[in-house]
């Protein structure tokens, strides 16, 4: 999904921050490790690798398209659509959860509406000479923590977390993060407008295999 994100933690940093909601606290600096010189990423070497692209036709992807439309789509009801007999049906997805492409069947909340309608983005400097898997360990332990990637730039990890309000940003980062040993600076960014969900599956997948992405 699409979202529209302020600028940096500067952004909070007004003299007319109201009561109750984040201060001026959203990075801290720790001292450098001896290896300054050698990247926080280097000790990371059990990141899965990357699937390998599977051949998808058109019956698979109609499946994938529908399946992401509505994942509680019994496979009677799938063959119905695709005109095809049910357990045809059964054997492609097998094959497409056996092959990984299908990873998994959920829900999509409104986290509005279960209570934590805030979306942050916080970036995070490691520090250097730090063991970063040590690190990534500690961040997925936090439960607001919705996805945690390693990404290329200045910075060295992109966390997405779901809070109740200011207070609980506050003291989810002074409580929780800022004390995790390995974290040298934070940037925090509010999402302001979320806009979607985007049709992901469905707009890529109705594309030819061989066409542009």
């Amino acid at each position: 999904m699409f979202t529209l994100i302020p600028g940096s933690s500067q952004d909070l940093r007004s003299p007319h921050v109201q009561p109750g909601s984040l201060p001026a606290m959203s990075s801290r600096r720790r001292a450098t490790a001896p290896n300054a010189s050698k990247s926080p990423l280097r000790d990371l070497t059990d990141v899965p690798p990357q699937s390998p692209p599977v051949p998808l036709d058109e019956v698979d992807r109609q499946i994938l398209v529908l399946l992401s439309e509505d994942s509680r789509r019994s496979q009677r009801a799938l063959a119905r659509e695709l005109g095809m007999s049910a357990p045809s049906v059964k054997e492609r997805i097998a094959r497409l959860e056996r092959l990984g492409v299908i990873r998994g069947y959920g829900v999509r909340l409104d986290w509005s509406a279960a209570g934590f309608p805030m979306t942050v983005y916080l970036t995070i400097t490691a520090v250097q000479g730090y063991q970063q898997k040590e690190l990534v360990e500690k961040l997925a332990l936090i439960p607001e923590l919705e996805r945690l990637d390693i990404v290329t730039g200045a910075i060295d990890l992109l966390a997405t977390l779901r809070v109740r309000d200011h207070l609980h940003l506050r003291h989810l980062l002074m409580e929780r993060i800022w004390q995790i040993e390995g974290v040298q600076r934070t940037e925090t960014s509010l999402s302001l407008v979320e806009i979607g969900p985007k049709d992901l599956v469905g707009e890529l997948l109705s594309k030819p295999a061989d066409g542009p992405a």
